[in-house]
């Protein structure tokens, strides 16, 4: 039986059209990190399997809608000897909605070092259980702070699958790829504010890099700061570790805040 990220990232089509009805959202506006991990399985179709899922930049241009088919059209713009890069446009009736370019690389033996972090929240400390709406809470077991809102996941915050997911990287990138979008948002709101005023709040764009292999059966903690706040636009960093101290994914992502 195909894993829940399976589901929600097959698509119909072939060669560089695609279509999916699979929608997740809250409320009426479809999950940015679902729209993501949909367009890197799209762009990741048109590549060998032996090329991996290196990094991807993402423009979110308009709000996607929960209930209208999703088409992707992926552009192949290189073609090289270790990196394949591709860019992906998904639409609703036509108007774009997304775009993103990902990139794809043939994994090599080299060094493999990174900066040592004392993580924020240690899973020890992680001991409320978050139950966030629609059905995120089917896919992620997810623990914050003792204190923290049990409604939301909020940075920074541990996640693990609930179920098994299949030994394929792409499928596991598009987990990482799902989840990196949780909680930034909120990250990047300007200080003093709680809640956005009447213009709102939207992701505007957003990058990750994926470093080394992710197994999703086991504890990870993504934990995320806000860097920057200017002319309506917030910036924050995250990192994506594993409970040995792994780093496995880097995410920037810059959102709207209008107060």
């Amino acid at each position: 039986m195909p894993s829940w990220i399976a589901d929600l990232v097959r698509l119909d089509g072939d060669g560089h059209t695609f279509r999916t009805s699979m929608a997740l959202g809250a409320g009426p506006r479809l999950f940015g990190g679902l729209i993501a991990a949909q367009a890197l399985a799209a762009a990741a179709a048109t590549v060998d399997a032996d090329r991996l899922p290196q990094s991807l930049h993402a423009y979110f241009i308009k709000g996607g809608r929960v209930g209208v088919d999703v088409e992707y059209v992926v552009e192949p713009t290189r073609d090289g000897r270790s990196f394949n890069t591709r860019r992906v446009t998904a639409s609703q009736d036509g108007v774009p909605i997304f775009e993103m370019l990902a990139s794809f690389h043939s994994p090599e033996e080299t060094l493999d070092w990174q900066r040592s972090v004392t993580p924020r929240l240690t899973l020890a400390q992680a001991t409320t259980v978050v139950t966030p709406p629609e059905r995120w809470a089917d896919y992620y077991e997810t623990r914050v702070a003792a204190d923290a809102n049990t409604e939301w996941p909020q940075q920074p915050f541990w996640f693990r699958s609930r179920e098994p997911i299949e030994d394929d990287p792409v499928l596991r990138a598009c987990v990482l790829t799902f989840v990196s979008d949780l909680g930034m948002v909120s990250t990047a709101r300007p200080p003093g504010h709680d809640e956005p005023g009447p213009g709102g709040a939207a992701s505007l764009d957003h990058a990750l890099w994926l470093h080394r292999p992710v197994d999703p059966h086991q504890w990870h903690c993504y934990d995320a700061v806000a860097i920057s706040h200017s002319d309506a636009r917030g910036l924050a960093f995250g990192s994506i570790h594993d409970n040995l101290g792994t780093l496995v994914a880097s995410v920037a992502q810059e959102s709207l805040w209008r107060c």
